[in-house]
């Protein structure tokens, strides 16, 4: 009855250490998994909400170019005193003074609008365009960029925990040696050496342990800044997330995927675009801009006239305006091949983004399935240690075995499980980085 006692002592400590942490920690605990991990971050990222700040900036930049096609207005009123006039002849003789009606007044109103500027308009349009493109796809390579740092922190928190319920089970598990030697010291059994070498491993056991949980909780620190969480809140993954392994898709697919949502990839093509206009912009320089217009103005008093008339004058125009700068013609050129020049280095700069994208999947879809296959190993291991233990135990059950090859045993079993876990973390962690090199993350 005693074995079985302590067979039921072993396998409780596999799970004690775990339940009493998440006792410890269930008040300000937050049960989290990856997709609700990502939503909190995308609310309360201040990262993330940087770049979504310069994004409205950028939407706001197109509105202003697109002002450029409407008409400009101006109104204008003006009060002033004039002073009187002096009047002489050519040779500064003579002088005498003018009287003037001394408060003058002026009221105008303009309007134009240009019709032709040579594609100016269009192309500053068009830009400001990409350029909120670019600032969306900014948005989101920093959403997934800060996404892809929490996965790793979220992923390595469950596997401090589970280290953290080892090295508590094994602290358990030499005490309760110490103990049993102890005793055996004291009836002549055992040595002090004994003794003193399973201290020294306690003490190692407990440093270690301290270590582990110091890193939990510099992750965690970590985890709850960026998520927007109160500062003393606790994250746990949730545990069912290694139930569900991705599925290993072809890596054709992955490249594929890359090539149509890869928020570096479509920057490159948009500055490929940009450059295009830029093209555009330098040819307008040669091409005249034509524009109309139209105004009133009402001024007062007539001062053209000796002596000066004290009434209010109004006349109003309409034309067509016409605008051609000379100095295109020896200069527009320079910039027309500068501006050929930059589409050249933006399309093979995107040629290298995209060897760049192909390589990052294609490491990335290589060490995915380097951990499917590390993963299978273990979970093999751990078949052979769970048989290796059920042996054991009962070989203690009918007293052919100590209960340092039961703990052995136990220890075994437990390290593959161990093993396992962390292996399938790896295999997340991998999938995720594979989307990150994909741009779908």
């Amino acid at each position: 009855m005693g074995k079985r006692v302590t067979v039921v002592f072993i396998l409780s400590l596999m799970g004690i250490s775990v339940c009493a942490s998440a006792q410890d920690r269930q008040q300000n605990s937050y049960m989290l998994t990856v997709e609700q991990m990502f939503e909190l971050a995308d609310a309360n990222s201040k990262s993330i909400r940087t770049y979504e700040i310069y994004e409205n900036e950028a939407e706001q930049s197109v509105r202003t170019a697109r002002n450029d096609r409407l008409p400009s207005v101006e109104f204008s009123a003006s009060a002033s005193y004039l002073g009187d006039g002096w009047m002489a002849d050519r040779n500064f003789s003579n002088g005498m003074n003018a009287p003037m009606p001394h408060f003058g007044n002026n009221f105008a109103l303009e309007a134009s609008q240009v019709v032709y500027a040579g594609g100016a308009v269009s192309s500053n349009i068009a830009m400001a365009e990409l350029n909120y493109r670019k600032a969306k796809l900014d948005t989101e390579r920093n959403r997934q960029d800060i996404r892809f740092l929490l996965v790793g922190d979220f992923l390595e928190l469950y596997k401090l925990g589970n280290q953290s319920a080892v090295y508590r089970k094994n602290i358990e598990q030499t005490r309760r040696l110490l103990s049993d030697i102890r005793a055996k010291h004291r009836e002549g059994l055992a040595i002090k050496n004994d003794i003193t070498r399973y201290e020294l491993q306690l003490q190692t056991l407990e440093l270690a342990l301290t270590q582990v949980e110091n890193s939990r909780i510099i992750i965690n620190n970590r985890l709850i800044t960026t998520l927007g969480l109160p500062h003393d809140s606790v994250i746990v993954p949730d545990s069912t997330m290694l139930n569900d392994m991705p599925q290993l898709l072809s890596e054709m697919q992955w490249q594929q995927t890359a090539t149509e949502e890869s928020p570096v990839l479509k920057q490159a093509r948009i500055a490929v675009n940009q450059s295009e206009y830029g093209v555009k912009l330098a040819r307008s320089e040669r091409i005249p801009a034509f524009s109309v217009f139209a105004g009133d103005h009402l001024d007062g008093p007539i001062t053209i006239e000796v002596p000066p008339i004290n009434k209010n004058f109004n006349y109003w125009f309409a034309g067509v305006g016409f605008k051609f700068n000379i100095g295109s013609l020896y200069k527009a050129g320079k910039n027309i091949r500068r501006a050929k020049y930059a589409v050249d280095r933006a399309a093979e700069a995107e040629r290298l983004v995209q060897d760049q994208v192909q390589t990052g999947v294609k490491d990335a879809y290589v060490r995915l399935t380097e951990a499917f296959t590390t993963c299978e190993m273990y979970e093999t291991n751990l078949e052979l240690a769970t048989e290796n233990y059920e042996v054991i135990e009962n070989r203690y059950l009918n007293d052919l075995a100590l209960i340092t090859d039961m703990l052995d045993a136990s220890n075994s079993k437990l390290s593959a499980e161990l093993d396992v876990a962390n292996a399938r973390i790896n295999v997340l962690f991998n999938y995720y980085r594979l989307r990150k090199a994909a741009g779908n993350l």
